[in-house]
């Protein structure tokens, strides 16, 4: 701490030096002190070394040295500087943030191809020393190395660091005075002193250094002499090189330089695919495209051994331009993921998801599939914002793509970013893709549309998930891919609690039953088994219900109703279809009563129709006259006369035959939306769709006198029986039958001007038409003064899309 101070104090004494010093580094002896250190401007990292010349005055010439060598030598394996200050008093040296190589060596934390990457490094660096400046390093060792943010190995220990063809080197007069100098000095020096530098190659010195080295790096510690040569835990494919570096005869010595060549021989200790990757990522974005693919396997083929510090800060940036900029492809980017499960949260968000955002907007269809498959791995580093904002808008686009398997990926990539994304998001514009690709022309696209559906069903909303779901399994239960049905069916049995007992009751077991004789027996089974888990649900729910929702009988409403006889229980079976029968029956004699207009009083009706009307219609509650459902409109309407009367009212009225709960066809457009779905197979439109309507009586057919057909259904099936088939669900010609009552009208008026003689018919033809026409003769009729004719709303009564609680809604 007082050191810190007095280089504070001394700092606001000398020149400007813009950074903070931080926490001192534990260093082998050595003339510095070594500080990790900030950059004031912007807060980045670096390291200070510092040295205080009054407290280390004999060792100033090396000090001196070692700042110049670092200021004038410029390779990227020499440790980078950033800013210096010589004063009186202190020397500080602002380099790159850095980490001595003991650490790493002590810790044992090197792999032995990360060790041959490090010294092959430095083995270039030397080389360069030795060959390019004509240099001699003098104090190679584990010391003088370090290790940068990259994880690459860096060279220092500069402080004898001389020119040999300089002949007052420093070398040669303060060699002695490197701390530790004594374990790492050559034989031939030990024995002679520095100055036997001049008789042998210059290069002999960093040769043994570079030899103990190697033993260091790989062993921990070195000694002394006696240890150089041991090939204890160093790779046998070094060995020969390595004993040939550290000859005690130094005109026998192994160059660096040689060393390095016989490393990278083919198959030798240097051939490695991290030295070759290392090699060839700096001219990446150069290279050609079969380079750039041979480079691509390599880097891929490499194993978790490699050092994750370089990859993060060198490898990871190259590989983002070459994919962002230079055509690298989904190749490189499947290397980025790789490397970049390794990075801290932060350093993913600043460095990778930027690029991700922007190749989501790449068009091209390669980038897109490959940054789909890799979505898994990197969902979790991805905040909800960015995935719901700014990635999610991208792959949207993916669901209308011509190209299957784009469409296929966008599809699968829905369960990996469900979790990322809002419900405004999930219900609004996910929902409208996927109801999309429930249609494609693709079965598997289809096939995949309904397991994603059953599988994120928990996230849809509550207030839709129900018509969604129900709307595309029921569509799916119909396709004639098998797979799509057999998927149509797990999700149904996995999603039955999102459903309620009504929908499974009235709306899923009908639409699941049709496959229990599929043609398919792998559909059939599953068809089972998705219907016991809807029946126990039922039963269930079942089981919990009241006997009875009717409120307990009075004494004036206790008397038996003849449109509906109650089934006793000896023959509920065969009476439960005729009472049903029965009361449709009389239902439709009532209406073709109610709603028959005529010219005449209401109070002049013949007492035939009077007494065809059913007990029900005697009650002193009278419908409403501006309520009648569509059942009662289609009974008014009049088929041809000259079709004979074939059909039975129980086929007609409680669809007996397979029309009435037949399969309503999918139309051309039908897919858009999930509302449209819905509204093909619900029940309302279900029953709109593809039942037959109930048309009415015949004008000359006459029922029979003093009979009630409500107490005959096999009489009156006979005589309300349709001359035609029922229509195929359109509204009844109310326009045409207004049309027919002014034409009578009509031509009664124009009959009244005609001549006495032809206004009047024949008795006989008067008569035989009173017959067909009314069943009885009664008193003669009053004139009275034509009524306006009454106009009837042909518009469909608008029903509410929840009441499908059965004909009531109609």
């Amino acid at each position: 701490m007082d050191f810190l101070k007095s280089a504070v104090a001394s700092i606001a004494k000398g020149p400007p030096f813009p950074y903070t010093f931080g926490d001192r580094v534990d260093l082998d002896p050595s003339i510095w002190t070594l500080y990790n250190g900030t950059r004031r401007e912007d807060g980045s990292n670096c390291s200070i070394f510092s040295f205080d010349i009054a407290a280390n005055k004999s060792a100033l010439p090396l000090a001196k040295n070692s700042l110049k060598k670092l200021r004038t030598l410029r390779h990227p394996g020499v440790i980078k500087v950033l800013d210096t200050v010589e004063t009186d008093s202190y020397i500080y040296i602002a380099t790159e943030r850095l980490v001595p190589l003991r650490w790493h060596v002590k810790r044992k934390s090197l792999s032995p191809e990360t060790a041959k990457w490090g010294l092959y490094s430095i083995a270039r660096t030397v080389k360069f020393i030795n060959d390019e400046a004509s240099s001699v390093h003098g104090s190679l060792k584990v010391a003088s190395i370090f290790t940068s943010e990259s994880g690459e190995w860096k060279l220092g220990g500069f402080e004898v660091l001389s020119n040999v063809k300089d002949d007052d080197a420093v070398i040669y007069t303060y060699g002695s005075l490197v701390p530790d100098s004594g374990r790492y000095t050559p034989p031939e020096l030990a024995r002679s002193g520095w100055d036997a530098l001049k008789r042998s190659p210059h290069s002999a010195v960093d040769s043994y250094d570079f030899g103990v080295l190697i033993f260091e790096v790989f062993n921990g510690s070195f000694m002394g002499a006696d240890q150089a040569g041991q090939t204890k835990s160093i790779p046998p494919s070094m060995h020969a090189s390595y004993k040939r570096l550290v000859n005690a005869n130094p005109k026998a010595r192994l160059s660096v330089g040689h060393f390095l060549e016989q490393g990278l021989r083919s198959a030798s200790f240097f051939d490695t695919p991290l030295i070759k990757l290392t090699d060839g990522v700096d001219n990446l974005g150069v290279k050609s495209e079969a380079e750039r693919d041979e480079f691509l396997d390599d880097l891929d083929q490499l194993t978790d051994d490699f050092p994750e510090d370089f990859f993060r800060m060198k490898v990871l940036p190259e590989l983002l331009k070459s994919v962002e900029f230079g055509g690298g492809g989904p190749k490189a980017f499947g290397v980025i993921m790789k490397i970049s499960t390794k990075l801290p949260d932060s350093d993913f968000d600043i460095k990778v998801t930027p690029v991700i955002v922007r190749l989501f907007g790449n068009p091209d269809r390669a980038i897109r599939v490959c940054l789909l498959d890799n979505l898994p791995l990197m969902i979790d580093r991805l905040s909800g914002r960015t995935v719901n904002d700014k990635i999610f808008p991208q792959i949207v686009t993916g669901f209308t793509d011509v190209a299957p398997v784009v469409r296929e990926q966008t599809l699968k990539s829905v369960l990996t970013i469900i979790s990322k994304l809002t419900d405004r998001t999930i219900n609004g514009e996910l929902l409208r893709y996927l109801a999309k690709t429930a249609n494609d022309e693709q079965p598997g696209i289809r096939t995949n549309t309904t397991i994603c559906l059953g599988k994120i069903a928990k996230n849809l909303g509550q207030s839709s998930r129900a018509k969604v779901l129900i709307a595309a399994f029921s569509r799916s239960l119909r396709d004639p891919f098998v797979h799509a049905r057999n998927a149509a069916l797990l999700a149904l049995a996995v999603t039955s609690e999102y459903f309620s007992d009504e929908d499974c009751a009235g709306r899923l077991l009908p639409a699941i039953c049709p496959l229990l004789i599929d043609k398919e027996k792998l559909i059939r089974d599953q068809a089972n088994k998705t219907i016991d888990v809807y029946l126990q649900k039922i039963r269930k729910a079942a089981s919990a219900m009241p006997d009875t929702a009717l409120p307990p009988e009075t004494a004036a409403s206790a008397a038996p109703r003849m449109s509906t006889p109650q089934p006793t229980e000896s023959s509920s079976s065969a009476s439960w279809a005729g009472w049903a029968i029965s009361s449709f029956t009389n239902k439709l004699s009532t209406a073709a009563g109610e709603i028959q207009p005529s010219s005449t009083d209401a109070s002049a009706a013949s007492p035939a129709t009077a007494n065809s009307a059913p007990a029900s219609a005697k009650r002193p509650t009278a419908l409403p006259s501006s309520s009648a459902s569509a059942l009662h409109r289609q009974a008014l309407k009049s088929p041809p006369s000259s079709a004979p009367l074939s059909r039975t009212p129980s086929s007609q009225t409680m669809g007996g035959g397979e029309s009435f709960f037949a399969d309503p066809e999918v139309g051309d457009d039908d897919g858009d939306a999930w509302g449209d779905m819905d509204e093909g197979n619900g029940d309302d439109a279900f029953f709109h769709d593809t039942s037959p309507q109930p048309t009415s009586m015949s004008s000359s057919t006459t029922l029979p006198k003093k009979e009630n057909t409500a107490t005959r259904p096999s009489t009156g099936s006979a005589a309300i029986a349709s001359p035609t088939p029922f229509d195929d669900g359109s509204e009844p010609d109310f326009a045409g039958w207004l049309a027919a009552q002014a034409q009578k009208k009509s031509a009664g008026a124009g009959a009244k001007g005609l001549p006495k003689g032809l206004a009047k018919a024949s008795p006989a033809t008067t008569a035989g038409a009173a017959k067909k026409v009314l069943p009885v003769a009664a008193k003669p009729k009053v004139q009275h003064k034509p009524l306006p004719a009454k106009k009837i709303d042909l518009k469909p009564k608008q029903q509410d899309d929840d009441d499908t609680d059965g004909w009531g809604g109609w």
